[in-house]
């Protein structure tokens, strides 16, 4: 599959990219189509990288599932099913030393197959479906101070079950964070779910060159469906119901080795040790990392470090926030060295901005103005006490170390 960057299709936005339906990349699926002769497909859930997710309905269970079409030139989804798998192995959960409950935080896979197309042969697999993400359901939004603090709880709960059996997530954000549906979902017919949630929403594929389509692509773009609630309606049940989700970049650090420059997790949440030492394997206290931010994502309206940032401009703010004071002493070196990109062999080493910049605030501060000031003006949020609060700069300044 290539990579190049030449643009084939006219743009339609909130899709996945359509030059990846070709040899190798995604299996081309239709509302409708049949899966594994049992899975109709009725809506797309998502998408990313290495998969498209739909909403299927199991004619011979009656149930609805989530099923992953992997493309076909990558390992990552046989990957996922054996790390899932793996975390739910029942010899496991015996030895695990926590609540066995902690099993029902992860995607179940109920079935795995293939289908073959004319991009290749696709690794499959269903799940139980969910409302939808966290990222989604709090953009622009707050959720209640109690379901927070449970959403908190429960992330915490799953990163150190996932540890506990020897696996780093390697992805950790909101993006990946799910809710379970409502058990009653799956009375609803194809027909009830239409009354419901509308028919797909359906965008016409064209060529840029207006050329015919190739059995390759896909007659229609699907826009994915958001089955979920807004923050601010999340209850304690929806807390509960939490689910770590996509497994496609989890490593065990024992047996194999994941360098920094190939982490994938967003920039604003990728743990320093990625960008300082591309060269050195990641293990778990880069998840650590990214579960500080995200537990700050959940609390608060506002990013603690922020998106849409070089990587420059990404350390400055975690220096701002964290204090130069505990920055280690050889990535200091290296940050404040002269020159610009470009001009030696650590160019993808961070360095210390040389323009004029806004300074972040620090820890303290970034708590009042990303978090609490965004709750004092919606009532129905809560703000944190000045107890609960010192509480949680301890628990940031824990998991935020340099």
């Amino acid at each position: 599959m290539s990579f190049d960057s030449s643009i084939e299709y006219r743009w339609i936005d909130g899709v996945e990219r359509l030059e990846l339906y070709e040899p190798g990349g995604y299996h081309p699926v239709m509302v409708d189509d049949y899966l594994h002769n049992r899975y109709r497909i009725v809506d797309k859930l998502g998408f990313g990288g290495y998969s498209t997710v739909w909403l299927a309905r199991d004619e011979t269970l009656k149930r609805y599932v989530a099923v992953k079409v992997g493309i076909s030139s990558s390992p990552i989804p046989r990957r996922e099913i054996d790390t899932l798998q793996a975390l739910q192995g029942s010899k496991l959960r015996s030895q695990a030393g926590l609540d066995e409950n902690a099993c029902a935080i992860f995607p179940r896979i109920l079935d795995s197959f293939h289908v073959c197309g004319p991009n290749g042969t696709h690794t499959c697999y269903t799940l139980t479906p969910a409302q939808g993400n966290l990222k989604e359901a709090s953009f622009s939004r707050l959720f209640p101070k109690g379901v927070a603090r449970a959403l908190a709880a429960k992330l915490a709960i799953a990163v150190a079950f996932v540890h506990s059996r020897g696996f780093v997530h390697g992805d950790l954000h909101l993006g990946n964070l799910l809710v379970k549906l409502p058990s009653t979902f799956d009375d609803l017919s194809i027909p009830q779910f239409r009354e419901k949630f509308g028919e797909p929403e359906t965008v016409p594929i064209a060529r840029v060159d207006d050329k015919p389509l190739t059995p390759n692509v896909p007659a229609q773009a699907v826009i994915p469906l958001y089955l979920g609630k807004k923050a601010q309606e999340f209850t304690l049940a929806d807390a509960h119901g939490l689910i770590l989700n996509d497994f496609g970049e989890a490593f065990r650090p024992a047996a194999e080795q994941r360098l920094g420059r190939d982490c994938h997790t967003p920039l604003a949440t990728r743990a320093p040790e990625a960008l300082f030492e591309p060269d050195e394997p990641l293990s778990y206290p880069s998840d650590i990392w990214n579960l500080g931010t995200a537990i700050w994502e959940i609390l608060g309206m506002k990013f603690i470090f922020s998106e849409g940032e070089t990587p420059d401009q990404i350390v400055a703010q975690q220096t701002d926030v964290l204090g130069s004071q505990n920055f280690p002493e050889n990535w200091r070196k290296q940050w404040e060295r002269l020159g610009e990109h470009g001009d030696d062999a650590n160019n993808m080493i961070p360095r210390r901005p040389t323009r004029d910049r806004e300074a972040w605030p620090a820890l303290e501060n970034a708590f009042e103005q990303f978090v609490q000031k965004y709750r004092r003006k919606r009532e129905d949020a809560g703000t944190f006490g000045e107890e609960e609060i010192e509480a949680i700069l301890e628990l940031m300044r824990g998991m935020l170390r340099f």
